[in-house]
């Protein structure tokens, strides 16, 4: 999320490109910057694929990730909703090809900026980037496919073939999840480090925790402050809402602000 500038006519163009070269600069060490179009209230949805050294490629399904605070992700689910006709199908399509191209193996996440219809205007996607990893949100994948992707990670660096086919893949059901990160919402999402003088998560059917920090711990200041991730799945968006509103009001953290 840094060093990004929006330029609205062409006399704000040299202003901002000088200041995201300085900020390349200071953070980097390089001066190189580039340029895109900007998208007006695109939704972030990207593509879980993996692919093999056999030659093996399959995409899970979509997340949408456009809930954010600063450019960073903060509530992710699967699969991503309101999607017009073919538009799932066409950017998984487009997804394997990204990773073919390049002869990927591993887990991978594309990332796309999505524009739905609007003013007679057909929807679009369009390509942002990989990002060559499980990605933090990974677990709704998960919850909506029944896969380990940890361990048809491992599985794949060990060199064996994917251990399903795309006709394989079939999704069921809702998830989503929210990101609970040591920060003070009423100040701009600032960071709050200090010590949890209390954790306890919701728990039950369709709840998941995904977390490092138990009572007494300390969140640094040096460190990312992601505390864990809550993530619920229940049959339907509906369900998995109502499911995640309830696991929020039984989970409590205290001693520190955060986003729950």
């Amino acid at each position: 999320g840094r060093g990004m500038r929006v330029v609205y006519s062409p006399d704000e163009a040299q202003e901002a490109f000088d200041a995201a070269t300085r900020e390349a600069i200071a953070y980097f060490g390089r001066p190189e910057a580039y340029l895109e179009k900007y998208l007006v209230k695109p939704r972030h949805v990207e593509v879980q694929v993996f692919g093999d050294s056999h030659g093996n490629y399959v995409y899970l399904g979509t997340r949408d990730c456009s809930v954010q605070r600063r450019h960073q992700k903060l509530i992710e689910e699967a699969p991503a909703p309101f999607l017009s006709p073919g538009i799932e199908q066409a950017m998984g399509e487009q997804a394997i090809a990204v990773a073919r191209a390049c002869g990927y193996t591993n887990a991978g996440t594309i990332e796309m900026l999505y524009v739905p219809e609007h003013d007679g205007h057909d929807s679009m996607f369009y390509f942002l980037e990989m990002n060559t990893r499980l990605q933090v949100e990974h677990c709704v994948s998960e919850e909506i496919t029944r896969r380990d992707f940890v361990a048809e990670q491992i599985r794949v660096a060990c060199g064996e073939p994917l251990s399903f086919t795309q006709e394989e893949i079939a999704t069921s059901g809702h998830s989503i999840e929210v990101r609970i990160n040591a920060e003070n919402a009423s100040t701009g999402f600032s960071p709050s480090p200090g010590t949890i003088t209390k954790i306890e998560v919701a728990q039950g059917p369709g709840i998941r925790f995904d977390g490092g920090y138990e009572t007494n711990d300390e969140v640094s200041q040096y460190y990312d402050n992601l505390i864990g991730k809550l993530i619920v799945w229940a049959p339907t968006r509906k369900d998995s809402i109502a499911r995640l509103i309830r696991a929020i009001e039984e989970t409590t953290i205290e001693g520190l602000h955060h986003t729950l």
